[in-house]
């Protein structure tokens, strides 16, 4: 999980580049860079320790940079805090830890049951066929 601090810190190791964006907004489309790409390197990074890296790394499919793309509303500045907040969201994805399933058994009363029903309903089917004499 990361800190408020630390949210802090990565801020100041991303990299913005921002482009025209298509879609909406009539003549602003044509004029305004509103599309916002936003890099974060994982080597250069001073937040995260070398084990925190490579679980990035690996994570990120041995890719040293993260790129996310922000062109969901009209305005740049909007567009940087979509895609930052997607970036945090992905670096407490990649850090969150998963439980290992425990396989478990089927009851011997579940599997009993299941064999009476398979049982009862056999004869049902039994009782409505036609006997030929």
């Amino acid at each position: 999980m990361l800190t408020q601090n630390q949210i802090e810190k990565l801020k100041k190791e991303i990299l913005y580049k921002t482009s025209r964006s298509g879609g909406k907004g009539g003549q602003n489309v044509n004029k305004v860079e509103t599309k916002v790409e936003l890099v974060f390197n994982i080597d250069l990074s001073n937040l995260f320790n070398a084990n925190e890296k490579l679980v990035l790394k690996q994570k990120n499919k041995d890719n040293s940079e993260i790129q996310i793309i922000g062109n969901k509303y009209r305005s740049q500045i909007e567009n940087k805090k979509d895609a930052f907040q997607k970036l945090v969201a992905c670096l407490i994805k990649y850090f969150k830890v998963e439980k290992k399933r425990v396989k478990t058994k089927v009851s011997k009363s579940v599997l009993k049951k299941r064999a009476q029903k398979k049982i009862k309903h056999s004869e049902q089917k039994k009782l409505r066929k036609k006997t030929i004499l």
